[in-house]
């Protein structure tokens, strides 16, 4: 009997995942999230209105702008192109909206 080097066995285990790895990078199936990627559910605040209370909310607008699609409220960021995300509560139910929907494929 002879014995095996297990070296070659190794080096070819470690080129398939690298180039498993490469090639999936390649097509675009590969995706590391940045932290800029995310809002957090955190920096948003319902504002309860009341009859006859006056509220405050600031004149500058946010850096975000709601659509109904589809009844849910999607946010698209305007500063970075491409940003987008579903408005969830905190226990990852989307938030419903009414008024412009769009319009069904026949």
């Amino acid at each position: 009997m002879s014995e095996r080097n297990p070296i070659p066995l190794i080096l070819t285990a470690i080129g398939s995942v690298a180039g498993t790895i490469a090639v999936l990078g390649y097509y675009g199936y590969l995706h590391f999230a940045k932290p800029e990627d995310a809002l957090l559910l955190s920096d948003y605040t319902m504002l309860k209105t009341v009859p006859g209370e006056d509220y405050k909310v600031s004149l500058k607008p946010a850096d975000q702008v709601a659509h109904c699609i589809d009844g849910v409220l999607v946010l698209f960021d305007v500063n970075q192109k491409g940003l987008t995300g579903v408005l969830v509560d905190n226990k990852k139910r989307a938030v419903r909206c009414m008024g412009q929907e769009t319009p069904a494929a026949e």
